[in-house]
């Protein structure tokens, strides 16, 4: 989402942008014409063929096709790292002394390195990775996010700039009714790194009266684990699993009074600012990115990725906290739309670029 909406403000704004990317699907392919352009929403896209089907999605028609055009580019931005197309992307970039820009999004932090295929990694990152991304500018979206990325390379530069995120088309006030119990909401995609797991057990030691409404989509087999926590904490009951959501996602948000993400890892975290955009207040982990601008804007709560600090401020929350539910309720949605703003936020990504292919 990020992307594609950075790429239709840029080609609003009159920037030439072209996006090469692979007809992956999941382990599906897109229905689309491979290898040639087709316009999405304004912006010219390039897919093509991949021939693995896991996440490395290795295209030889896409790296022949960007380097037959890399002449033709200023800079090439890349978006995240750990597949063959960002990797040997970067380096057909290079080769042709094109600037290149990294957006790592999550994928170079600790957590990263420490979670999934470590050897790989490393062996990956020791032969080649860490000389390319040596070479490069990074984009980062948090001071977290900018923190991690200092810890494993040194690129030529740092810029640090918010994801582009779709707020809701309308930025009326709900209606600050009060109602018998604290309603919660998990709304993210459903993985390890996510934290679900902590706040199913976090919920055992909050005595109020609440509801917890689930929705996003993942593994099956991880799904049923956590169902099965539910379970055995006996607060299956209490909770509602309603599957991904996608357009009528702001009306779910705006239903409940608190958003929970208890992120073990996360650069940024579109979901808190999608949240806050209708009003509702959030509780994040201080290993969310955005952690430091929910505390700055007074916007929330930040907790410890523990069931003890997570289910004491729900209680919290809950019991003397109402004053402050109501406040945030009426004020996030100002902030967010003011610091969100797509034509702002696009004026200062296109300085980033001009600024590096000056460099």
């Amino acid at each position: 989402m990020s992307v594609s909406m950075l790429t239709e403000q840029l080609t609003k704004a009159g920037v030439s942008t072209e996006v090469f990317t692979t007809t992956a699907n999941g382990k599906n392919e897109l229905p689309v014409s491979p290898g040639k352009p087709i316009n999405v929403d304004g912006v010219s896209v390039w897919y093509f063929k991949r021939i693995t089907k896991d996440h490395t999605h290795f295209s030889p028609s896409l790296l022949k096709q960007l380097w037959k055009e890399r002449s033709e580019f200023d800079l090439i931005h890349i978006h995240a790292w750990w597949n063959l197309v960002s990797v040997f992307s970067c380096l057909v970039a290079l080769i042709g002394n094109i600037p290149v820009l990294i957006s790592p999004r999550g994928t170079l932090s600790q957590y990263s390195f420490q979670n999934k295929n470590i050897g790989i990694k490393w062996i990956i990152h020791n032969l080649l990775g860490k000389y390319l991304l040596n070479k490069c500018h990074v984009h980062v979206t948090s001071e977290r996010e900018n923190k991690a990325i200092m810890s494993v390379i040194h690129p030529k530069s740092i810029t640090m700039l918010p994801n582009f995120v779709k707020l809701s088309p309308k930025m009326q006030l709900p209606e600050g009714a009060s109602h018998p119990c604290l309603r919660i909401v998990f709304f993210s995609r459903i993985e390890e790194k996510k934290g679900l797991d902590v706040l199913l057990n976090a919920l055992t030691t909050v005595s109020v009266p609440y509801t917890l409404t689930i929705a996003g989509d993942g593994d099956e087999n991880y799904i049923e684990y956590l169902k099965k926590i539910a379970i055995n904490n006996h607060i299956e009951n209490k909770i509602n699993w309603v599957g991904f959501y996608n357009e009528n996602k702001f009306s779910l948000l705006q239903g409940h009074d608190l958003f929970v993400l208890p992120s073990y890892d996360e650069n940024f975290g579109n979901t808190v600012i999608e949240s806050l955009s209708v009003g509702t207040p959030v509780l994040i982990s201080e290993q969310v990115g955005l952690a430091d601008y929910v505390k700055k804007n007074n916007l929330g709560w930040v907790c410890q990725t523990d069931p003890v600090s997570i289910g004491s401020i729900i209680n919290e929350i809950a019991i003397n906290r109402q004053h402050d539910l109501q406040r945030i309720r009426k004020q996030a949605p100002l902030i967010i739309c003011k610091d969100f703003n797509e034509n702002n936020l696009v004026e200062k990504y296109i300085n980033m670029y001009n600024r590096l292919i000056k460099q």
